[in-house]
């Protein structure tokens, strides 16, 4: 059974932008077609771009749960998918001496022994959900096999307990930094969307709605800049977020306009390295913006 929360694409622009999130023609029909799919959305892109927060805005506006696998090196099937009790089990065994190892054994692998981890959780709720396995790239290959046979039928394999089927199917968000490639079978499961930096213009209304106060002149020039940084050669480019955080500080000093001092005085907030802000500050051409 799939969610089939949204109606058009049309409502969940409006829905998300009810959120706080601005979402483009193409994140807004890729949403709606995952709901109405039931295909799992895998989105791809820099840090920084809104990938997590769609992920959020869809069940803030859904009002559904939102249950979050972080990915990490090294995070395995027990702490993805489920482990048993073994503190429990121990103690159970202890106490049912004299008993027969067949009855015991039953008994310790029965569902009072297990933990559920977010997957397994996601596949088991009868509420609505969102299920977000959040950079999904930083987890290792072997965990993608765990995620095929989660995300084709929407089931999973306790081997002592059987098969479990998913009743409702979460609304699922798989997050990526393509700081590795995903293998072609986890992608043929899923819906893809890249986020990349919105157009001006979607930055400055975001900008916009995020700092509310911030002069519409100056949340343009914000945006500009912004802009003009990303055109250069650095290690790290300013992201939507790092704009929003940028346009803060400036309505914080109470600034009205953007100089060459208050500009320097400020790269920090968007740049992350000496040598960006030392190139920023020799090329950045403030009477262009």
């Amino acid at each position: 059974m799939t969610n089939g929360f949204f109606g058009s694409v049309d409502e969940v622009a409006e829905r998300l932008a009810a959120t706080g999130y601005l979402a483009s023609p193409a994140i807004a029909t890729t949403v709606f077609l995952a709901d109405r799919l039931g295909k799992p959305l895998l989105v791809e892109g820099p840090a920084g771009v809104g990938k997590t927060q769609l992920a959020k805005a869809v069940t803030e506006a859904t009002g559904a749960r939102l249950i979050r696998l972080q990915c990490y090196e090294g995070v395995d099937e027990a702490r993805a998918l489920y482990e048993w009790n073994h503190a429990k089990q121990l103690l159970r065994i202890t106490a049912g001496r004299g008993e027969s190892w067949d009855e015991t054994r039953t008994d310790i692998f029965s569902e009072e022994f297990l933990l559920p981890r977010p997957l397994l959780t996601a596949i088991r709720s009868e509420e609505p959900t969102v299920l977000l396995v959040d950079e999904t790239d930083k987890a290792d290959v072997e965990v993608e096999g765990l995620l095929l046979e989660v995300l084709g039928d929407f089931q999973v394999t306790v081997p002592e307990l059987g098969t479990i089927t998913a009743t409702r199917r979460p609304f699922t968000v798989l997050t990526s930094n393509a700081s590795r490639e995903l293998s072609e079978a986890l992608r043929r499961r899923c819906l893809f969307l890249h986020i990349g930096f919105p157009e001006e213009e979607l930055e400055r209304r975001i900008v916009t709605l995020k700092v509310p106060g911030l002069d519409a002149s100056l949340a343009a020039s914000v945006v500009r800049v912004v802009g003009a940084l990303r055109a250069m050669r650095l290690r790290k480019v300013p992201s939507v977020a790092e704009t929003i955080d940028w346009a803060r500080t400036l309505l914080a000093l109470g600034a009205d306009r953007l100089d060459e001092r208050v500009v320097r005085e400020t790269l920090g907030v968007l740049l992350k390295h000496q040598d960006d802000i030392v190139r920023a500050g020799a090329e950045l051409d403030l009477d262009a913006v």
